[in-house]
């Protein structure tokens, strides 16, 4: 027996057990996906009973993972009603963690937002600093929204440098100082009581950026921001990590030109070095070195107006910076064949500028079969995709087998 009362359906007999943990992943799995939104759908996609399928229906609306509505008046009999995953059957929670800012947000386990936040603490602040407002703001956004009564099912976080994903911590991240081998994943989980995820932030964008109707996989996401990296999703929609996470860390690729430039890595003419957001800032004056992250949103306002009013100086080092993205790119475009670029972080805010030069340079260097159905575009302006990204990473986990059964084993 559990403690909601109920019996698990059909677990009189270890066979029978068996039998009903198997259906019963399946039945939530299917409403999870959308696949089925009804009893009788359910018995479509699958041989189980009506009984059985009722048995299995009722035990997760008991356990309050499962919701029934009524859809509308029927022309004969009861209303139909609907199956949807509860708002009440747990929360998500998400960072996107970047040179100058952090963003947080909260979601229900459809995806639904419910909740987000800024902060304004750069990284350079260190991991301490960092992650204690990080969760005082998430449990902040919790407790407006179900506190206690709804249970965080997995938190996800995206670092701007390369992640060791399996172990959750930095890893010699050149614009993080402190942050090498720090336990993010395990400091955060002792705070939540959840299963945390450490990702890189250009592999959360390019999720968040995949979920859009108007984009086709496989994709190639490049985030141009204090460093260049990207991030790869293949035509099943998952992530393209490598052997150790280090898959689409970009930004040190020798670059066409600049070969003396001495990038933060300690080699000369890293793309990074010459074309990142901050290089662009640094060249026209518009960031000082020794302040830093604090320095970003001005200069990224200075960069802004300067390319809006013409200027001459602003204008060539976009377009010079574009044309060395590029050429990285068009490597990437023959080596990965993706269906869609799209091109992120504050850089692509001079959108046409940057478009323009990358295009030009893929177009030119590719090869006519890697280009003639690719679209490069950018990320929308305010759309946060690394925390679309990192909330649809968490409920592809969740609803995964693994995470389905830690679902069903709360509170038994």
């Amino acid at each position: 027996m559990h403690k909601d009362g109920g019996k698990r359906p059909d677990d009189d007999t270890e066979a029978g057990r068996t039998f009903a943990a198997v259906a019963l992943r399946r039945v939530l799995a299917l409403v999870a996906s959308g696949e089925a939104t009804s009893r009788v759908q359910i018995a479509r996609q699958t041989s189980l009973a009506r009984s059985t399928i009722g048995q299995h229906v009722d035990y997760l609306l008991r356990r309050g993972i499962f919701e029934e509505t009524e859809t509308g008046a029927s022309v004969r009999g009861r209303p139909p009603k609907m199956l949807t995953i509860s708002p009440r059957a747990g929360t998500v929670a998400v960072a996107d963690v970047d040179v100058s800012t952090t963003r947080v947000a909260i979601a229900d386990l459809t995806g639904r937002l419910l909740g987000r936040d800024v902060l304004a603490i750069p990284v350079e602040e260190g991991p301490d600093a960092l992650l204690d407002a990080l969760t005082e703001r998430l449990l902040a956004l919790l407790a407006a929204h179900g506190g206690d009564d709804v249970p965080v099912r997995e938190v996800v976080v995206g670092l701007p440098g390369p992640v060791d994903f399996q172990h959750g911590c930095a890893v010699r991240p050149p614009i993080m100082p402190g942050w090498d081998a720090y336990p993010v994943g395990a400091r955060l989980r002792e705070r939540f009581g959840a299963p945390v995820v450490v990702d890189n932030d250009v592999n959360l964008m390019a999720l968040g950026e995949a979920a859009r109707e108007d984009i086709d996989p496989p994709l190639l996401a490049v985030k141009i921001g204090g460093g260049i990296g990207a991030g790869i999703i293949t035509a099943d929609g998952r992530v393209h990590r490598g052997a150790d996470g280090a898959a689409g860390d970009i930004g040190h690729l020798r670059a066409s030109s600049h070969t003396d430039t001495l990038c933060r890595c300690g080699k000369t003419g890293c793309v990074e070095a010459v074309a990142s957001h901050s290089a662009v800032l640094r060249e026209l004056g518009f960031l000082d070195g020794e302040n830093g992250a604090r320095d970003i949103a001005n200069g990224t306002r200075l960069l802004t107006e300067a390319v809006a009013n013409g200027d001459p100086r602003a204008l060539y080092q976009v377009r010079q910076a574009a044309t060395e993205i590029g050429e990285v790119v068009a490597m990437l475009v023959h080596m990965y064949n993706p269906r869609t670029l799209v091109l992120g972080g504050p850089l692509s805010e001079q959108r046409d500028e940057l478009l323009s030069g990358v295009r030009a340079v893929v177009y030119q260097r590719a090869l006519p079969l890697a280009t003639r159905r690719l679209t490069i575009t950018t990320t929308e302006p305010d759309s946060d995709p690394a925390l679309r990204g990192a909330i649809s990473l968490a409920t592809r986990d969740i609803f995964a087998p693994d995470g389905i059964t830690r679902l069903l084993a709360t509170g038994d």
